[in-house]
C-alpha cells in the first residue's frame, strides 16, 4: 500500500484491514485531526460513508445501524470534546449489546496535559463501557508497527461482535500533515510491496467466534424442572442484536407448544411479531388458544403464579410483569449468552451461561408434549385473560371512544396493527415503549420493534431510528414523544444527508407525560415547572427548518392520516396532540377494567 505521507498511510491501512474483516459502513462528523480517517474511508470502494455533522446524533446514527443489522458500524470525529459527544452512544450500546467501532483521532502524545488547544485525555475516554480499547501508536512506516496496527484492527472488529457484543474505542493519534501531502522520506515506494504494507488476502487475523452451550448436566436440570412444571412459563425480554439474528421465533413458539407454556413476549424480543404469531386466534373467543401473549402487562397480576420460568433476553419493559415475577415463588432460570446478571429484582434462582437457541433447540431434541404434565387450565386463564384484555382496549379505540377520550396507547395499538409487513418500528423511551407494551397486539407481520432500551435514555432518538432505517428497504416509522423529539432534532438532518425516510408520529404532550407517573405529581410546586417543564415549542417551524412534511392529526383520525403517510414517499411528521394527565387516568381505567375482568372470570372458574 503506497502512500504520500505516514498519517495518510495509516488512514489507509485502517480502513483496509476494517474493509477486509467485513465493515461495510462508517459515519463520520466533520473535524481536521480526524482528516486522514476521513480520507481514506471516503475513498474506500467497500466502505459507506454517512457525513453528520452533529458528533452525538452521528453516533446514535452508527448505533441504529449497527442495532438494526448486528453487524458494526464505525464512527470517526476529531479530538477534543467531539470525542466525549459520542459517549451517550457509546453507554447505550454497552447496555444493549451494540456492536459499536470508535475512532477518535487525537493530537500527539507529548501534547497531552501541555495546554496544548483541543487537547484533552482521550485514553480510556469511556471507561468500562467499551468491550476494549487500544491507544494506537504514533504513524511510521515501519513494518512491524503496521503489522499491529492491522493486527489492533481485526482484533478491534471481532472484539465488537464477541460473546457480549459491545463497543470498542481505538484512539488515533496523528501529526500534520494530516491531508494526503507528500512528504518525501515519509513511506518509501518499497514499502507497498511488504506484508504490513499490502496485507493479507481477507483479515490479518481470522478470528473464528464461539457459541456457549449449556454443559449436559445444567440441560438435565432444565429439562426435568419444565417437563415436571405445572405452570410453566417463558418469558421473553428485549433481545440484544445478536439475539434477534439468530434465536428462530417459530422454535420458540413450537418449544412453549409441548410445554404448554404461554410465551409473554415483550415488544423487543422479536417474539411478539412475526409468521410464528399466525393462528393464534381472532379475538372470537371460539377456539382461541395461543402461544404468544402480548397483554399481560394489565393482568398478571390478577393471575396465579408460575412454578418454572424460562427467561430469554433484558429484563421486560413491563413494571407489573417485573414484580409479578419477583413476587413469585418459582424455579426462575435465566438464559443470558455472556453468562451477565440482567435481572434487578434479584429473583431468578439459575443463571445458564448458554446462547438462547442452544438451549431452545436443546429442548426441542429432547422434550416431548407427551410426557410435559402442565395444567390446562393454566394457559386457557392466559387466553381469556388475553381476550378480555384485547376487547377492552379495541372497545377504547374506535372513533367515538377516541373523540370523546384520547390517550397516547391508541397511537401505539394504530401504529402497529397498521404498519406494513415488513416494516421497522422504532419506538422512544418514557412512555411510547410503554404504551407499545401494553397496547400492540402481536401480528403475524414481519415488523421489526427497536428501542434504545439498554440505558433507556431519550437522547438520539431520531437519529438511531434513520440510521436503523439506512440498513433496509422496509419502511421505518419513528414514534417519539415531544422531548426527545426536541432533544436530537439535529439528527434530523440526516432525512437528507443520509437519504433516509420515515413517518415520524409525534406524540406532543408539551412536556414530560411520564412524571405523570411518579409521587411528585401531588406537589406542585414544583412539579409543573421542574418536571414536566411545558416547553411550548411550535414543532411545525422545525420540521419545516430540515424539509419535512407536517400535519397537525386528531387522535381520532390519526388511523387514515397514517396510512396516508406510509403510502407516500418522502417524510412526514404526524404530530398528535394530548393531555398527559387526561391520558395517564385513561390508561388506568383501561387497567382497573381489564383486572376487573379477569378477576371476574377466575371467580367464575372457580364457581
Amino acid at each position: 500500500m503506497s502512500a504520500p505521507n505516514r498519517a495518510t498511510l495509516w488512514g489507509r491501512v485502517l480502513a483496509d484491514e476494517l474493509a477486509k474483516g467485513g465493515l461495510d459502513a462508517v459515519c463520520i462528523a466533520p473535524g481536521s485531526r480526524s482528516t486522514p480517517l476521513t480520507v481514506a474511508f471516503a475513498e474506500h470502494p467497500a466502505i459507506d460513508v454517512y457525513s453528520q455533522l452533529d458528533e452525538r446524533s452521528a453516533a446514535y446514527f452508527a448505533l441504529g445501524r449497527a442495532r438494526r443489522t448486528g453487524e458494526p458500524t464505525a464512527l470517526v470525529c476529531t479530538s477534543g470534546t467531539a470525542a466525549a459527544n459520542f459517549h451517550p452512544a457509546v453507554m447505550e450500546a454497552d447496555r444493549a449489546r451494540v456492536p459499536l467501532l470508535v475512532l477518535t483521532a487525537d493530537r500527539p502524545p507529548e501534547l497531552r496535559d501541555s495546554g496544548a488547544n483541543q487537547t484533552v485525555d482521550q485514553v480510556a475516554l469511556y471507561g468500562d463501557a467499551v468491550r476494549w480499547d487500544a491507544d494506537l501508536p504514533e504513524p511510521e512506516a515501519d513494518e512491524r508497527k503496521v503489522r499491529s496496527l492491522r493486527t489492533t484492527a481485526a482484533r478491534a472488529l471481532a472484539e465488537t461482535t464477541g460473546v457480549e457484543p459491545g463497543p470498542v474505542h481505538l484512539n488515533c493519534p496523528f501529526r500534520k500533515p494530516l491531508e494526503p501531502i507528500a512528504v518525501p522520506g515519509d513511506v518509501p515506494d518499497s514499502f507497498a510491496e511488504t506484508t504490513a504494507g499490502r496485507g493479507r488476502d481477507g483479515p490479518f487475523v481470522d478470528t473464528g467466534g464461539g457459541t456457549r452451550t449449556l454443559a449436559d448436566d445444567d440441560r438435565h436440570r432444565l429439562r426435568h424442572a419444565l417437563v415436571a412444571a405445572d405452570r410453566p412459563l417463558i418469558v421473553a425480554g428485549p433481545a440484544d442484536p445478536a439475539t434477534l439474528a439468530t434465536l428462530e421465533p417459530a422454535a420458540v413458539a413450537d418449544l412453549a407448544d409441548r410445554l404448554g407454556a404461554p410465551v409473554l413476549a415483550d415488544p423487543l424480543s422479536g417474539l411478539r411479531f412475526g409468521p410464528h404469531v399466525d393462528g393464534a386466534g381472532d379475538g372470537d373467543g371460539k377456539d382461541d388458544s395461543r402461544t404468544i401473549y402480548g397483554g399481560y402487562d394489565t393482568y398478571v397480576p390478577a393471575l396465579p403464579a408460575p412454578d418454572v420460568v424460562l427467561r430469554f433476553g433484558a429484563s421486560p419493559t413491563s413494571k407489573p410483569l417485573r414484580h409479578w415475577l419477583r413476587d413469585a415463588d418459582a424455579r426462575q432460570f435465566l438464559v443470558d449468552p455472556a453468562g451477565a446478571w440482567r435481572e434487578a429484582t434479584f429473583t431468578a434462582t439459575d443463571l445458564l451461561a448458554a446462547a438462547p437457541e442452544t438451549v431452545v433447540d436443546g429442548l426441542l431434541e429432547t422434550v416431548t408434549a407427551a410426557e410435559a404434565r402442565s395444567d390446562d387450565a393454566w394457559r386457557n386463564r392466559f387466553d381469556a385473560a388475553e381476550r378480555r384484555h384485547w376487547a377492552i382496549r379495541d372497545e377504547a379505540l374506535t372513533a367515538d371512544a377516541l373523540e370523546a377520550a384520547p390517550f397516547e396507547g391508541a397511537i401505539l395499538a394504530s401504529v402497529v396493527s397498521n404498519a406494513p409487513d415488513p416494516a421497522t418500528v422504532f419506538v422512544s423511551n418514557s412512555m411510547p415503549i410503554r404504551d407499545a407494551d401494553r397496547f400492540a397486539r402481536p401480528r403475524a407481520a414481519a415488523v421489526t420493534m427497536l428501542a434504545n432500551r439498554g440505558a433507556s435514555g431519550i437522547d438520539g432518538i431520531a437519529s438511531t431510528a434513520l440510521g436503523a432505517g439506512s440498513t433496509t428497504d422496509d419502511p421505518l416509522v419513528l414514534v417519539t414523544g415531544d422531548l426527545a423529539f426536541y432533544h436530537d432534532s439535529n439528527g434530523l438532518l440526516a432525512v437528507d444527508r443520509c437519504d433516509v425516510d420515515a413517518t415520524i408520529v409525534l406524540l406532543d404532550n408539551d412536556g414530560g407525560g411520564i412524571f405523570h407517573e411518579l409521587p411528585i405529581e401531588a406537589f406542585d410546586p414544583p412539579f409543573t415547572d421542574q418536571f414536566k417543564t411545558p416547553h411550548g415549542v411550535a414543532f411545525d417551524a422545525l420540521a419545516d427548518a430540515y424539509g419535512l412534511e407536517f400535519e397537525h392529526v386528531a387522535p381520532a383520525a390519526f388511523a387514515d392520516a397514517y396510512r396516508r403517510s406510509l403510502e407516500r414517499a418522502g417524510t412526514q411528521v404526524l404530530a398528535v396532540e394530548f393531555d398527559s394527565e387526561a391520558s395517564h387516568r385513561r390508561r388506568d381505567e383501561l387497567e382497573m377494567r381489564v383486572e376487573d375482568a379477569v378477576d371476574a372470570g377466575l371467580e367464575s372458574d372457580r364457581d
